[in-house]
C-alpha cells in the first residue's frame, strides 16, 4: 500500500523523500516498481474500475454497500470491507443527497384554464368530476414525486404516476391512466390546483 502511494504521487513529490517519510527503502520501492503486478493486484485494479463505473453511474451517491450490490450483479466476488478499503484508498466517497423539500416547477405556467369546478366538489355519478394533485415523498433513493387523479363521486384514486423529477409528463401520465381505466370518458371535468399544473378543463381536450 505504501509503495502504491509513492508510485501515485511520484510526479508531485520526490520519491526518496516519500520513502523516508513512510519508512520504506527507496531500493525496495524500485524493486517493487520493476516487478509485474501480482494476480491480487490485477484483480484489485479490475475491481476498482468496476467500482468507479458504479459510483459514476449513481451520480456519485453510492457508498460501498450499494456498490457491492452492483459488483455482485456484474459477476464479481467481493466483500463490502474490501470494496470500502479500495474506495477509501482511491478517494471515492458517496455524495449525500440534500434532504430538502423540492421546489416548484422551473418553467412558468403560461396558460391557466378557468376554474369551472368553482369548489363544487360533489358529484351525482362517476366520471363527472375529477380532481388532480401531486406531492412528494422521501425514500431511500431520494425524493419521488407522486401525481394522482381522484374521482370526486367515489373519492377513489383512478390514476396515478410517480417519477424522480417534476415534469408535465408526471401529471399527464396520471391523467392518461385515469382516462383509459375509466373507459375514455368524454364529458368529465378535470380540475387541478392552479398553483401546480393548471385549472379545470374538459377531459375530452386531453384524451387520446
Amino acid at each position: 500500500m505504501k509503495y502504491g502511494f509513492i508510485a501515485k504521487y511520484r510526479p508531485i513529490w520526490p520519491t526518496r523523500t516519500m520513502c523516508r517519510l513512510l519508512g520504506v527503502s527507496s531500493s525496495g520501492f524500485y524493486d517493487w516498481l520493476g516487478r509485474p503486478a501480482s494476480a491480487h493486484e490485477r484483480e484489485n485494479a479490475q475491481l476498482l474500475n468496476a467500482i468507479k463505473h458504479s459510483h459514476e453511474a449513481s451520480d456519485g451517491t453510492y457508498g460501498s454497500p450499494r456498490v457491492v450490490r452492483d459488483l455482485i450483479d456484474a459477476g464479481f466476488s467481493c466483500s463490502e470491507n474490501r470494496v470500502a478499503r479500495l474506495m477509501k484508498a482511491a478517494g471515492i466517497k458517496a455524495r449525500h443527497k440534500r434532504r430538502r423539500a423540492p421546489g416548484q416547477l422551473d418553467s412558468p405556467v403560461h396558460a391557466i384554464a378557468p376554474n369551472l369546478l368553482d369548489r363544487q366538489f360533489e358529484a351525482t355519478g362517476p366520471n363527472q368530476k375529477w380532481a388532480a394533485d401531486f406531492t412528494y415523498v422521501w425514500t431511500g433513493e431520494g425524493w419521488l414525486f407522486v401525481a394522482v387523479v381522484l374521482d370526486l363521486y367515489s373519492r377513489r384514486v383512478v390514476g396515478w404516476s410517480m417519477q424522480p423529477t417534476i415534469t408535465a409528463k408526471l401529471v399527464m401520465d396520471a391523467l392518461l391512466m385515469a382516462v383509459f381505466r375509466r373507459g375514455r370518458p368524454h364529458a368529465v371535468l378535470h380540475h387541478s390546483d392552479s398553483k401546480n399544473v393548471g385549472a379545470s378543463v374538459p377531459a375530452r381536450s386531453v384524451s387520446p
